[in-house]
């Protein structure tokens, strides 16, 4: 690739919330579950987690970028966190996943890209981890970086990705409302054939449930028959009928963080039930979908260090019996995360032309209206 190379781009921050308001399902009325979001409906309502986005827009046919997820403001490598990852369908070229399988933990942030980016990406995750202080003796790094495959809307063989543009993700981490749609891993995926992008949402259990907070983000750029709030929107517009009218291929990159006391098995079996938020969109995990969930608790006490002076991990862990009201949690957030995406989506035009329209927004809120599934 060379060495630096000057780029225009647009570097999308996160906006007010205000802003974010208009396009998010929520704020036309339309509720999906029973629990409750948080502050943002975002993955950031955990404590301590950030996100961050860098969004390369350049010309006519560069559509793409990076999205970064912090479990928390620390230095992960030296502070790992329980981790997790479930392979619905393993079309994708996920970095990181054995030893995240084999010892339980993450160390870096996650990263999410375009396919052919990953490499870059998990070479930029080497040298930020290197770089860090305290860690003059590491000699190992897992980096965890998923991907979809931006390729109809971006020129994806430029590999446009530089490791620069993997740190600005990282250096534009905050808290807060976190920006959806056409943003920095998501400037050029599609959903169900419409734009799809970035999506967020979360829940928050009851007190008696133990008051934990379950955040899903989402990089979507799959298909299947999309169905919103159990209206089949995708039938009723024609997207498909005896065969489906685009191509239900891609990828969806899912991450569920949490604050509740979570061991791997645990958040692997927690990971499972992303997968079912995805089927309640339509999404069918098709021939050629990568569909990864990543799962992490973010809790303090339940963090790993690096080295101790004592052979035994001591760490609270949530009972199997108290798990079901995550799992319901991680199902209605993971199902609102992408449809959000949805929402946010907006038409694009990319390389060679090609063109992906935003979701009709106006007929699917009429359809949901008629339905009864809008509140106001």
């Amino acid at each position: 690739m060379g060495g630096p190379k000057q780029y225009f781009c647009f570097l999308l921050f996160l906006f007010p919330v205000l802003m974010l308001a208009q396009n998010r399902l929520r704020d036309h009325g339309v509720e999906i579950g029973v629990l409750h979001p948080g502050t943002f409906n975002a993955i950031t309502d955990v404590p301590g987690v950030k996100v961050g986005h860098f969004t390369l827009n350049k010309g006519d046919s560069i559509r793409t970028g990076v999205t970064s997820i912090l479990p928390h403001s620390g230095n992960i490598f030296q502070e790992k966190v329980p981790a997790a990852i479930y392979v619905g369908n393993g079309f994708g070229k996920l970095a990181g996943y054995t030893q995240v399988k084999e010892l339980g933990n993450l160390e870096t942030p996650i990263i999410l890209t375009n396919t052919l980016s990953v490499p870059i990406a998990v070479n930029a995750m080497i040298g930020y981890t290197l770089n860090l202080p305290e860690n003059d003796n590491v000699r190992s790094v897992n980096a965890v970086v998923g991907e979809t495959n931006d390729g109809y809307l971006n020129d994806i063989r430029g590999r446009h990705i530089i490791e620069e543009h993997v740190l600005k993700a990282i250096e534009n981490a905050t808290s807060g409302p976190v920006t959806e749609g056409n943003v920095g891993a998501g400037t050029g995926t599609i959903c169900f054939g419409y734009k799809g992008g970035i999506g967020t949402s979360s829940r928050v259990l009851p007190k008696k449930s133990g008051g934990y907070t379950v955040g899903v983000l989402v990089q979507t750029n799959f298909g299947g028959v999309l169905q919103v709030a159990g209206v089949e929107v995708g039938k009723k517009l024609g997207r498909y009928s005896n065969s489906f009218t685009y191509s239900p291929d891609g990828s969806c990159m899912m991450v569920v963080l949490t604050d509740a006391p979570l061991n791997s098995r645990n958040l692997e079996r927690l990971a499972k039930r992303a997968m079912l938020g995805l089927s309640r969109t339509g999404g069918i995990a098709s021939n050629g979908s990568g569909d990864y969930v990543i799962a992490v608790s973010t809790a303090e006490a339940c963090r790993i260090p690096y080295e101790s002076d004592s052979p035994i991990q001591k760490v609270p862990t949530l009972r199997n019996e108290a798990m079901t009201p995550l799992f319901l949690a991680t199902i209605e957030a993971t199902e609102e995360a992408i449809l959000n995406s949805l929402f946010a989506g907006e038409t694009t035009v990319g390389r060679d032309g090609h063109k992906i329209e935003a979701l009709p927004k106006k007929k699917v809120l009429e359809m949901l209206k008629e339905a009864g599934k809008i509140d106001r």
